[in-house]
């Protein structure tokens, strides 16, 4: 039933007991009454479009300041503030792998004034990690667009006699049981890379070691008490370009971008190998499409300025300004899809 027969239906049921007690309606006040409930949405939508945004808007971080998505909310936050003409505050909200920021904004008003900075941690490891989350990662959420993603590579310790990705597989196939390999902890996106890999490339028997971090991952790297890992390039490239460790393959299926000598390990034989870090904007699940569509609009026009792509760049964040509301729920959708055989072949799981 539509809704316009069912604002005709609920009125001709209220004009009946008006009839009942002896007032006649006519049917054209009938027929404007009926139209009157059915549009009262539209209108509704229209007004909130016309006046959103009217106060201060939250942009919630579920990671520590100064990190990679703090820089993101804080970079984006400030150019739509700007664009749409109200402060977005930037909240940092920390803990359970980023579960407590997420589940904030599941449950906040579908109004527009609480936003989400999402990771690939919240929307696509998450769920498939943690026995139990307290949100839905589709179902509680209104995609508004995907700000970026965020490339890893491979790196082992200079002492290691392998110089691209087809050596290192055949050193550690032939010294099984050997070597290790580091990450930011368990069931980390750096973790599920180590995972990825020994999985295509045969079934790798390397040890993990977890890290609280990836700072502590790569100086035990740079020191030689790991034989490899994956790292974020933001904190891997310095140490690849000064030598303190050997970059072996770039995670995208694309070169990257500052170091485009290096081979991707799809290039190198790893077909379907692509692992990586993203961020995405969302809101909670109902919020009016109005509202939705003006802040997809304000993140374009955000995402085309050269001072915000430089910024993002800066930070090692490669920028999607193509993204729109379908398409981010058609990545995350994906995004979740393609780790969930990972994480469970892996065995990490937390209470």
């Amino acid at each position: 039933m539509t809704t316009t027969t069912k604002a005709i239906s609920a009125v001709m049921t209220t004009s009946a007991i008006w009839q009942w007690r002896g007032r006649p309606i006519s049917a054209s006040l009938l027929m404007r009454a009926a139209m009157a409930v059915a549009l009262a949405p539209a209108c509704a939508y229209a007004q909130a479009d016309e006046t959103y945004p009217s106060r201060p808007v939250r942009m919630v971080v579920s990671f520590s300041a100064g990190g990679p998505t703090d820089i993101v909310g804080r970079v984006m936050g400030a150019k739509m503030g700007e664009l749409l003409g109200q402060q977005f505050v930037v909240e940092n909200k920390v803990g359970a792998g980023g579960n407590i920021g997420a589940d904030l904004v599941a449950k906040a008003a579908p109004d527009g004034y609480t936003l989400l900075v999402a990771t690939v941690s919240t929307h696509a490891i998450n769920p498939g990690l943690y026995k139990k989350i307290p949100y839905d990662p589709i179902q509680d959420f209104a995609p508004i667009g995907q700000v970026g993603v965020t490339p890893t590579l491979l790196g082992v310790h200079p002492s290691l006699p392998a110089t691209d990705v087809k050596s290192l597989i055949a050193l550690v196939k032939e010294q099984s049981g050997k070597f290790t390999y580091g990450s930011s902890g368990l069931g980390s996106i750096l973790h599920l890379c180590g995972e990825q890999f020994k999985t295509l490339a045969g079934g790798l028997n390397i040890a993990h070691i977890p890290y609280r971090g990836s700072a502590p991952m790569m100086s035990d790297l740079i020191s030689g008490q790991i034989s490899m890992a994956f790292d974020a390039t933001p904190s891997a490239l310095p140490q690849a370009q000064s030598g303190a460790i050997r970059a072996l393959g770039a995670g995208m299926a694309t070169r990257l971008r500052a170091m485009p000598e290096l081979p991707t390990l799809q290039e190198q034989g790893l077909k379907g190998f692509e692992c990586y870090t993203w961020n995405a904007i969302l809101a909670p699940a109902g919020t009016p499409q109005p509202v939705i569509d003006r802040l997809s609009a304000a993140m374009g026009k955000a995402l085309a300025d050269s001072a915000v792509l430089n910024r993002l760049q800066e930070a090692g964040i490669d920028p999607t300004p193509d993204s729109n509301p379908a398409r981010a729920a058609q990545f995350i959708k994906a995004e979740l899809a393609k780790w969930a055989p990972i994480i469970k072949a892996s065995g990490a799981q937390i209470e």
